[in-house]
């Protein structure tokens, strides 16, 4: 194996660490608030930010959350097959294209927590709530955070380097 063989196959396993850490610390802290804290009773940690535990069926923003049940296995089938492109285009990326490889492994964290909870649970645990006076935000959890960054980076990247786009 040259060095560059083995230099690429270390960028992989790094970028597999980053995504099995967003899954991981996803699923200790949704442990967590499902186990140590009420149905949708908020513990205020700053004026800003409470934490507050809701189950959302739906997709993002509770899209489809009162579909009658279908929508577990339709989300479920969505994530899985997103999982697999992403999966299969960070794996292709090269060393030199980190924060695109970073995006990528946030969003495909990201997305496997939650497609965790939605087959294993049938529905996701959020928990993060923030506001400002009596406007709240949806509640969110860490997958939803790795994926909403990962989302800024990717954009990040796209105008940074416009040609990435054109060669991935």
């Amino acid at each position: 194996m040259s060095f560059e063989q083995a230099a690429e196959r270390r960028s992989r396993v790094f970028w597999l660490l980053v995504v099995v850490a967003v899954i991981v610390v996803d699923q200790i802290t949704k442990y967590l608030a499902n186990n140590t804290l009420g149905y949708a009773q908020p513990h205020p940690v700053l004026p800003v930010l409470d934490i507050t535990l809701h189950y959302n069926r739906g997709a993002a923003f509770s899209f489809l959350s009162d579909a009658g049940g279908w929508q577990r296995w339709f989300f479920s089938v969505i994530a899985l097959a997103v999982s697999i492109y992403i999966a299969v285009w960070l794996q292709r990326l090269k060393r030199e294209q980190w924060l695109l490889s970073l995006a990528l492994a946030l969003v495909l964290g990201g997305a496997l927590g939650n497609l965790w909870d939605r087959v294993w649970f049938g529905y996701v645990i959020d928990f993060i709530s923030v506001h400002w006076d009596h406007h709240y935000f949806p509640t969110f959890n860490i997958a939803d955070a790795g994926i909403s960054v990962g989302a800024v980076l990717l954009l990040l990247d796209m105008f940074l380097n416009p040609e990435t786009e054109k060669s991935s």
